[in-house]
């Protein structure tokens, strides 16, 4: 039997396969963050072509919190319908929705990457950003504003508030976005963490931030559905973030109850050298799930059913989470089991297209 076909149950949540749509920003949203039609065919699409899990893009808490102004936001209660209406679609075909929530930090204020993807000053209609510390990304950058405790504890507050407004919105899956340079990770990271207080320093104190939201999120997240956080296993740059403190981030994750660990990498540093591959990403979810006991997923350029199979069969990973070949195939499960040789069910409506 195949591996990547089989069931995964995490808490009460039964996820047909072990197949994932990775959080994949669309930077589509028409105005303050409201979610429309193309996310609505971009993520359904995928729940027809037979994905287990699909987590919406990341998701920000906050109107400052937004990579750009074309974000996906879910900082007000009037989000809330359009996203139950993506969610129940995404239900209805069999597949399980997740939701990524993020805050962008000192990485906030941008253009679109098809418009430039700099970052837009607050002199020509951009926003003030923020951080851990008062460093900016790149040098040509206006630089963030070091948080205050109370920067800090409106943040938590706004992840706390985001929660609700998913649980409402009938998410079956939560993921807090602790990676790629985003602020979660600025507060991980030396690189962007300066701070001499009790956010900064030593590791214990740049974990305190990611800490504290997992608290709130729990507090306020169903008990009974799975919770997950995604990290930057290293930064690939010396003095920076590393896979031995990610290892150790992994362990005290588990034990707040953080029921999986989604390991991706990089994004706190331009300068940043990653030796891409297929697969580049997978020793971490190993050697996490084999040091700490949680269970994690790959992620990074895994692209073809058997590569997947593989990385499942030889207990690297517990999930397999795909992003650019779901943009090139949205149906990337139906053809998959195909090739594995795993008899999925077709959609009614496109079962006569079924190999045979």
């Amino acid at each position: 039997m195949s591996m990547l076909f089989s069931t995964l149950k995490i808490k009460e949540i039964e996820f047909r396969n072990r197949i994932a749509v990775s959080p994949m920003c669309e930077y589509s949203s028409v105005q303050d963050g409201f979610a429309n039609d193309w996310h609505l065919v971009h993520l359904g699409s995928r729940a027809v072509g037979g994905a287990g899990l699909i987590i919406q893009e990341a998701t920000a808490v906050s109107p400052e919190g937004r990579i750009t102004a074309k974000d996906l936001g879910i900082y007000k209660d009037a989000h809330i319908p359009k996203l139950k209406q993506i969610v129940d679609f995404i239900h209805n075909q069999g597949a399980i929705a997740g939701i990524q929530i993020a805050h962008a930090g000192r990485k906030a204020s941008h253009n679109a990457p098809w418009e430039g993807g700099k970052q837009v000053a607050v002199k020509n209609g951009g926003w003030q950003t923020l951080s851990a510390s008062a460093i900016s990304f790149t040098e040509d950058e206006e630089p963030p504003v070091e948080m205050s405790k109370e920067d800090i504890n409106d943040a938590i507050n706004d992840f706390s508030a985001a929660t609700i407004r998913a649980l409402e919105a009938g998410y079956k899956v939560v993921e807090i976005h602790a990676a790629h340079g985003y602020l979660i990770h600025q507060f991980l990271s030396p690189l962007s963490n300066t701070r001499t207080d009790e956010y900064g320093g030593s590791f214990e104190n740049r974990i305190r931030f990611l800490l504290e939201i997992v608290r709130a999120v729990k507090k306020n997240w169903d008990e009974n559905l799975p919770l997950l956080v995604r990290i930057s296993s290293t930064d690939w740059v010396e003095g920076g973030w590393d896979v031995d403190q990610s290892v150790k981030l992994s362990s005290i994750l588990k034990s707040e109850g953080v029921d999986l660990i989604d390991c991706s990498s990089g994004g706190t540093s331009p300068h940043a050298k990653i030796p891409l591959g297929p697969g580049y990403q997978v020793p971490f979810a190993q050697r996490i799930k084999k040091e700490t006991g949680i269970m994690t997923g790959a992620v990074g350029l895994i692209t073809d059913a058997q590569q997947a199979e593989e990385i499942l069969n030889k207990g690297q990973a517990d999930l397999i989470m795909i992003a650019r070949e779901f943009l090139r195939d949205p149906y990337f499960p139906l053809h998959a089991a195909y090739v594995l040789g795993a008899d999925l069910k077709w959609p009614s409506q496109y079962e006569r297209a079924k190999p045979r």
